[in-house]
């Protein structure tokens, strides 16, 4: 599309992670015309998902658009889902324009939305907005978190071998990091702010990195929380005092969050407690802006726990009925 056409879509979504192709193959199959945007590769969450990652759930869960995902086993990884979603998006020919964030988005008229990306400009009737929650990171807040030697996004565990690697968090995030880069033989050391290893680690996982802690093969400090990271060392706060740790590299597991900036960008309503749930309609998922619908995680505010690709893909049909409807 050349810059300042004036096409005018029936829908536009936000995001082409598993939410986002469903809702593209719901409106395909309903004769809507429509384009997905997207800010970086296709499924952009699922890609910066560490490459060894096995998902909590089976394949047959997160299937959409009728499209079977056939697994090597009961759980498929990170590189199986890549693979799944690419085909969906080839075999059902999904209108993909990758690599074009979305700046902002103006509600100008009636049934008459305004999208700005960092490429071009775009009118919609109608837009879905499906970008989960994975682009942005929980910040530690601490002097030497911009260095280098950190990251918030975890993927191969070979880049750590031989160092001497701090991982923050007790989740499956850290769990997984801390347990991969220790079997490529780096020296580990977790810092938790619990005194445990989270509840929520996947039950199969679990055991062994309590196992690993209980032997001494990787370190914890519980109750703790890093206070600075410097080129060659950190300082971690303690019950007991502050400690200074040899450090070669931090991986900051700390989790990510919804960016509910840009949903008020768009005068979307945020509740007013922690979870900064956006407000939707239950039944069709439209917003308090008419015209713009919430579809997959990022309905879930800060409450990040509570939806996942397999209790969100019947959001895709609720959302092109209700549009369906209001076109014709």
């Amino acid at each position: 599309m050349q810059k300042g056409t004036g096409k005018i879509w029936d829908l536009i979504i936000i995001g082409s992670g598993p939410i986002g192709l469903a809702c593209a193959i719901a409106a395909k199959k309903n004769g809507l015309d429509y384009l997905i945007l997207e800010k970086g590769c296709l499924v952009n969450s699922l890609y910066h998902y560490p490459v060894n990652m096995t998902f909590f759930s089976t394949s047959e869960r997160l299937e959409i658009g009728g499209i079977p995902f056939v697994s090597n086993s009961a759980k498929p990884t990170r590189n199986e889902a890549l693979e799944y979603y690419r085909r969906v998006a080839v075999s059902a020919s999904l209108n993909i324009k990758l690599f074009e964030e979305v700046l902002s988005v103006k509600e100008i008229a009636v049934q008459s939305l305004q999208i700005k990306t960092v490429k071009d400009h775009y009118q919609s009737k109608n837009i879905i907005v499906a970008t989960g929650f994975y682009g942005l990171p929980f910040l530690l807040n601490i002097p030497g978190e911009d260095l280098p030697k950190v990251t918030h996004y975890y993927n191969d565990p070979h880049f750590y071998a031989f160092q001497k690697v701090i991982v923050v968090g007790a989740n499956n995030s850290a769990v997984d990091a801390a347990l991969e880069t220790w079997r490529k033989g780096a020296d580990v050391t977790m810092v938790i702010r619990e005194s445990d290893i989270g509840e929520r680690v996947k039950y199969w996982v679990r055991p062994d990195i309590i196992n690993r802690i209980k032997e001494g093969s990787i370190k914890v400090f519980t109750q703790s929380q890093l206070l600075e990271i410097r080129e060659s060392e950190v300082v971690i706060k303690t019950p007991e005092a502050n400690v200074s740790l040899a450090n070669d590299s931090v991986i900051a597991a700390t989790g990510y969050q919804p960016d509910l900036a840009f949903l008020a960008s768009m005068g979307i309503q945020l509740s007013a407690d922690t979870s900064k749930k956006p407000y939707y309609n239950a039944a069709t998922h439209e917003s308090n802006i008419s015209g713009i619908y919430l579809a997959g995680v990022i309905c879930g505010g800060m409450d990040t726990h509570s939806l996942f690709i397999e209790n969100s893909r019947e959001h895709a049909e609720k959302i092109i009925d209700h549009i369906v409807s209001n076109l014709h």
